[in-house]
């Protein structure tokens, strides 16, 4: 079922043995899953994978569930890559292509990590699952909890979309709304997880959710028939998507299905929240927390990322940069997007268009060159957000003739 062979420490190195449910390393960093790959390019073939299922656990044998009855699947994965030809045309990208995440279950790209981890959850045991969450990780945890058995508790700021409330609420999860960010939120669940017998279920501070979000690296290299494109834009906030990929393609090339070369790995983020940004320009190899954070892309406002160094490793090494829109820009981005191309992409995915225009302008991207866009979500998920752009009265109405005409 698996190669999965240890974790491994992502800064020290040091390894553990799978098996058991575990947070955070003993340093205190993240927990990388690792695979035998050399006997995995011995025995996996292409064709094994391409005749799997058309979800994501094609991929099985490169993540970490053991027994297949574990596995927790609501149809993840499998997302539509498009041709922006339209769009692409009129910023000057002649090969700009969409990876449309909104067609996961529960319209977002967390469906992915979700699925692996509450798999791993299931497997090793556990019984109650804490998280906090900016929206849409507590709506796919929700989800994939309900369809485990397992219960699950979410802690998210009291200004989260509707959407992402209501979902929880419906998958029957205990919701708690905080005044404040999701490093808030995150702070409660490290103070109570002991005492009310929760495993957190914090970005990166367990190994497996990355496995998951590793399939959308998995997934593109197979849909452009084994190889990588120029370069990937992805909206970044805790930044577990860009980990995921960079870590695909390493172990894509290990089983000699890609060679050495990658893309440019661009992360974006909302000017009002910047931190790896800001990082990126001074040339740190990690952020600081970034003060008063605030953006209308509810998933970028993440004022300082457990994994940053990793994300940051991963932008240097490819020759990929870092990227800061407005959330003006975001907005107009996301409008131009479906207009064009009809698309309704969540603010976070926009905000990846709103950064290309520049970065083609500016020539650190060639029209020539193939680029993929990660839309992260469904803009319909965030209705509140691209009101502003359509104001909109329920009650501004009177019915006269048979007819609802405007006042």
């Amino acid at each position: 079922m698996t190669f999965l062979s240890n974790l491994a420490c992502s800064k020290t190195g040091e390894t553990l043995p799978t098996g058991r449910l575990q947070n955070l390393s003993p340093s205190g960093a993240p927990l990388l899953a690792r695979y035998d790959l050399d006997r995995a390019r011995r025995e996996l073939k292409q064709e094994a994978i391409a005749s799997g299922p058309h979800s994501m656990w094609r991929y099985a044998p490169l993540l970490p569930v053991r027994d297949p009855r574990n596995i927790v699947t609501l149809g993840e994965g499998n997302t539509p890559l498009l041709h922006a030809q339209r769009l692409g045309a009129r910023l000057g990208a002649h090969k700009l292509l969409v990876k449309d995440e909104g067609f996961n279950p529960t319209g977002t790209f967390k469906a992915r990590g979700m699925s692996c981890a509450v798999s791993m959850a299931k497997e090793l045991g556990a019984a109650k699952l804490a998280a906090p969450s900016a929206g849409n990780a507590a709506s796919a945890l929700a989800a994939y909890a309900a369809a485990a058995g397992l219960e699950a508790h979410l802690f998210m700021p009291r200004d989260v979309p509707e959407a992402n409330y209501i979902e929880c609420k419906m998958y029957g999860a205990a919701v708690t709304l905080v005044d404040g960010l999701i490093s808030d939120c995150g702070r409660i669940v490290a103070e109570r997880k002991d005492a009310e017998g929760w495993f957190d279920f914090s970005t990166l501070k367990e190994p497996y959710r990355i496995e998951g979000k590793k399939t959308m690296g998995l997934e593109l290299a197979e849909q452009l028939g084994w190889r990588l494109p120029d370069a990937i834009f992805y909206p970044t906030g805790g930044g577990v998507g860009i980990i995921g990929m960079w870590k695909a393609f390493h172990e894509l090339e290990q089983l000699g299905w890609i060679g050495p070369k990658r893309p440019k790995m661009i992360a974006v983020q909302a000017a009002g929240c910047a931190p790896i940004v800001k990082a990126f320009e001074e040339g740190k190899e990690a952020s600081e927390f970034w003060p008063n954070a605030t953006t209308a892309a509810a998933g970028l406002r993440v004022p300082k990322a457990l994994g940053d160094f990793l994300v940051l490793q991963a932008v240097r090494e490819s020759g990929g940069t870092c990227v800061a829109v407005s959330d003006e820009q975001i907005l107009s981005a996301g409008r131009l997007l479906a207009q064009t191309e009809g698309i309704f992409a969540a603010p976070e995915g926009a905000a990846c268009f709103a950064a290309l225009e520049p970065l083609l302008a500016g020539g650190f991207l060639q029209a020539h060159e193939e680029i993929v866009i990660w839309n992260t979500g469904s803009g319909l998920k965030y209705l509140e957000n691209w009101r502003t752009q359509f104001p909109y009265q329920h009650a501004a109405s009177e019915r006269q003739g048979g007819l609802i005409l405007p006042r």
